[in-house]
């Protein structure tokens, strides 16, 4: 048994989503169990046994990505590996899927339930906009979309330098309450969710879920910032294969 989360939210019929744990796996310490990065240094038999056994659990075809922190949005290929830090997909069972251990990950779908769409949310990629690029890979206007926001960094851990606080303020001045100053002179606590919200809001998403999970607070999860040789867990929403 494990201990994967179902997203809570109103997406329409043949929507599925899923986000792994920490747990169901063969990786050892410090992967342990469930990691599926590829790129963190865990052994290579462990990382594709995961990835086996996520496939044939969920019966989809992941579309894996090379995340670089950017604004990129591709059509996911399960065939290859795209460097993007967002996909889309129209196609059943094929998945897109998030890499992350602190990041925000955020799962899309319109309300017609006929497209999905993942992106990979830290600092810099919010900041640049790739929730709005995810958004805009719709032909639907923004408010028919659906957005969750999965287990990312919560604000009790996300200390972040003023240069931070003032990207975001520099396109959106009401992002300062989003920071508030942390216990280290001249550093900000940050609210990544809170962040996520605004933008998506000033972009027309007003039907936005989820929240609130902190990876580094809550150890079903890898967390970079709790240990920094850690795994990744995956977010990933799919059309049902009917």
């Amino acid at each position: 048994m494990t201990d994967w989360l179902i997203p809570d939210w109103p997406a329409p019929v043949g929507i599925n989503a899923c986000v792994t744990t920490r747990s169901g796996g063969v990786s050892v310490a410090p992967f342990d169990s469930f990691n599926l990065g590829d790129h963190v240094d865990d052994d290579s038999a462990a990382v594709a046994h995961n990835r086996s056994a996520l496939n044939s659990r969920l019966r989809i075809q992941p579309a894996w990505l090379k995340q670089v922190h950017g604004i990129d949005v591709v059509e996911a290929a399960p065939a290859e590996v795209l460097q993007a830090d967002a996909s889309w997909s129209k196609t059943p069972g094929v998945a897109c899927t998030i890499m992350t251990a602190d990041c925000l990950p955020a799962l899309f779908c319109n309300k017609a339930g006929t497209q999905v769409a993942a992106a990979h949310a830290g600092w810099r990629g919010l900041a640049a906009g790739v929730l709005e690029a995810t958004v805009d890979s719709f032909a639907d206007v923004p408010s028919d979309v659906i957005v969750w926001l999965g287990p990312a960094i919560g604000p009790q851990a996300f200390e972040v330098g003023p240069e931070v606080r003032e990207t975001f303020m520099a396109k959106h001045p009401e992002a300062a309450d989003a920071f508030v100053p942390g216990a280290n002179a001249g550093k900000f606590m940050a609210d990544i969710y809170q962040l996520a919200r605004l933008r998506l809001a000033a972009h027309g998403v007003t039907a936005v879920y989820g929240g609130g999970l902190s990876t580094f607070n809550d150890e079903r999860f890898f967390s970079y910032r709790r240990g920094a040789r850690t795994g990744r867990f995956a977010s990933l929403v799919w059309i049902e294969a009917r």
